[in-house]
């Protein structure tokens, strides 16, 4: 099964949007979607179901053993699987690892996308880049989209120092927009289930991701296996 790992370097970088824009523009072309979340995450997995329009499931290292997450993950093909990470990359309980992101990652052998948010950010996106890819070179970040990217100087800044200090692939820039925002609260994100313009929203930022993203590239990433 092709599949891809949507992570981050941090919390609130806009990868849930970014997700359920990808999952809607995959859906549109007739691809079937499977949707997972890590951690017991029930918000975001409503709006991924509603994206993609198959159940989101989720996997969680506290509350399955590593062959409940494998076996639940495989059980469920599609033409294209896309997990979509909490927090950061490599935040976990544990100080030494193995409950993070990147450790799901290596347990189902899925290549990673990060979703980074360039605000406030240029040249220094480099070394963020850099440092991610070092720390743990069990993983693969295939791939990188530019998220909350200001104007067209910003992206080409961006680009510049990325391409010039790296060797990762840039996916796309998504530009900052209202239309990209989902209301938050004390848990997160508002549900799908009670906005009343969830589905205009989806099919809204499905637009605007397959506008802005490489969803061919993205496809290419999902079917190369790490190991």
């Amino acid at each position: 099964m092709s599949s891809i790992y949507l992570s981050a370097a941090c919390k609130s970088s806009g990868k849930t949007v970014v997700s359920l824009g990808i999952c809607t523009a995959f859906k549109q072309q007739s691809l079937n979607t499977q949707t997972f979340k890590k951690g017991p995450d029930y918000i975001d997995s409503i709006w991924l179901a509603q994206a993609s329009g198959n159940p989101c499931y989720n996997l969680d290292f506290y509350t399955m053993s590593k062959n409940e997450i494998s076996e639940l993950f495989y059980k469920h093909q599609s033409d294209i699987a896309i997990i979509e990470g909490n927090k950061g990359l490599y935040d976990g309980m544990s100080i030494t690892g193995g409950d993070a992101n990147a450790d799901m990652a290596k347990l189902l052998d899925i290549n990673i996308i990060l979703v980074i948010d360039t605000t406030g950010i240029t040249r220094g996106v480099a070394p963020l880049l850099m440092g991610y890819k070092a720390f743990d070179t069990d993983i693969n970040i295939s791939g990188i989209i530019l998220n909350k990217v200001a104007s067209e100087r910003h992206e080409s800044k961006l680009i510049q120092a990325i391409e010039y200090y790296t060797d990762i692939c840039i996916l796309g820039a998504v530009r900052r927009s209202k239309e990209l925002i989902i209301d938050e609260r004390h848990l997160g994100l508002v549900p799908a289930n009670e906005l009343a313009q969830s589905q205009q929203f989806i099919d809204s930022t499905g637009k605007i991701i397959s506008d802005q993203v490489d969803l061919h590239k993205i496809l290419s990433l999902s079917s190369e296996k790490i190991s």
